[in-house]
Formats: structure tokens, sequence, C-alpha cells
């Protein structure tokens, strides 16, 4: 989550699931998430930083999974970074990506992903449009690497057991070339 410095912010905060707990503790105290039901938290982060958050009520077998990262920065970056974030994805700039791409869009992807300036319009996973500038994948448990990206999409039930993401059946080279549309997506 990216935030201007210096600046109150306001989220509007709810689970689809079960009760969840909010909790950023550099930022403020913990706000209990109930499904169907929208709460608030006033944030401030007085200077540009990373925060991190946890989810800080036993969920599921993956609570310890389900941390974030506050990222505070000055308006003039916050501001850029927000434009990049409203822009479409790019086009993809090899062979292989484009092919990445056109098998990301013909795959059951696009059912759940949204990918801004193309026909994927789903809205319950995260938005991929700009998945290539995030410094982790996965809520936060692997970095950003071609390798945890690949292995993300080949078995998220083996990194991450209980996600909502179901296994991609796909072979090497398809495999690659979507890693390769996705890298590209900055």
């Amino acid at each position: 989550i990216h935030i201007p410095a210096g600046e109150p912010v306001r989220l509007l905060l709810t689970s689809t699931d079960v009760i969840h707990s909010f909790w950023i503790p550099s930022l403020a105290g913990k706000l209990d998430l109930i499904p169907g039901h929208m709460n608030v938290l006033d944030i401030k982060a007085d200077k540009p930083g990373v925060y991190r958050g946890q989810c800080a009520e036993f969920c599921g077998a993956q609570h310890a999974n389900m941390g974030t990262f506050i990222i505070a920065e000055p308006r003039p970056k916050f501001d850029a970074w927000l434009n990049d974030q409203l822009q479409p994805a790019g086009a993809p700039a090899s062979g292989e990506a484009k092919a990445g791409a056109d098998l990301f869009l013909k795959r059951p992807c696009v059912m759940c992903h949204r990918i801004g300036g193309t026909p994927a319009g789903g809205t319950v996973a995260p938005d991929l449009t700009h998945i290539a500038s995030r410094k982790t994948l996965a809520a936060g448990t692997l970095t950003m690497s071609r390798g945890n990206l690949a292995a993300w999409i080949a078995d998220p039930q083996g990194i991450k057991p209980g996600s909502h993401m179901p296994v991609a059946d796909l072979n090497g080279d398809e495999l690659n070339a979507i890693v390769a549309y996705l890298e590209g997506l900055k």
C-alpha cells in the first residue's frame, strides 16, 4: 500500500471470509475486519519509509503469511507512482512475452485477475497491471523474481497452502512465456 508521507490517509477495510485484524504497529493500533462490515482506519506516516503490517487475529492456515507493507513516500514521488499505476499495461516487448500475453488471455487467469488495457477484467484476485513493479508477490510471501513468479504460478498451493489460486497446468514453454509477459508489466 503506497501513501503520501506526512498526510492523513483513510483506509476502508473489510473481510470477505473470516475475522482478520489489520495492524501496522508503527502507524496505528489493531482494527478488526469483519465479513460484510466496512471499517475505517486513519493512518499517517510522519516520515517516508516502509512500515510492516500483519494480520493480528488468527484467521486460518495462512495467518502467518498475511503480511503487508505500507510504503510512505514524499508527495511528488507518491504522485508519480500513482500516475504510473493509472496507466494501462504496456505492450509485450518480446516475442515470448507476446506469446505469454496471448496465452494469459486465453486461460482462466482472466476470470480472476485484471490487467488494465486488456480484456482481463477479473475482480477477485490481485490486479496484475503493474505486477513487475512490486517488490513481493503472494501477499508478501515471496520476493519478486523470475524464479519466484514462475514457482508461484506453477504451484501456488505448494507455496501458500489454502490460497485461492488454482494450479495453472502449464507446460514449461507456456510457463516461461507467461512469466516473460508478467515481467514486462511495470
